[in-house]
């Protein structure tokens, strides 16, 4: 596309992502914050309890789109993908809230007390 530059691309990218991926970009500032690790099972439980989707499948697509925007990093850990925020990702969640097209849900993994 002729003409099109960097912020214009970013901007709509960000256009274009819903309520899950703006979930995710939170959860997953939520748990750097809070540094426990936050991994696609647990993202898809939070997706589930919130009523976004009923399969691990839709949850996957969600974390992988969102991967190859590089708004979040995915790394295999001890058996598990753990979801990390990048800069990017920090700067879309940051425009997706000042939007106040969105609002924040729990995350059952993030916010419950553990046993």
């Amino acid at each position: 596309m002729p003409g099109l530059n960097v912020p214009d691309l970013f901007t709509q990218q960000l256009e274009r992502l819903g309520e899950e991926h703006f979930l995710v970009l939170l959860w997953a500032a939520m748990s750097a914050d809070k540094q426990v690790k936050y991994n696609i099972t647990n993202c898809f439980d939070d997706l589930k309890a919130s009523g976004i989707t009923r399969t691990k499948q839709t949850a996957v697509a969600v974390v992988e789109a969102m991967h190859l925007l590089c708004l979040i990093d995915i790394k295999d850990e001890r058996n598990r993908k753990n979801i990390y925020l990048t800069n990017f990702g920090g700067q879309a969640l940051r425009r997706l809230a000042e939007s106040g097209q969105f609002q924040s849900k729990n995350s059952a993994f993030l916010e419950e007390p553990k046993k």
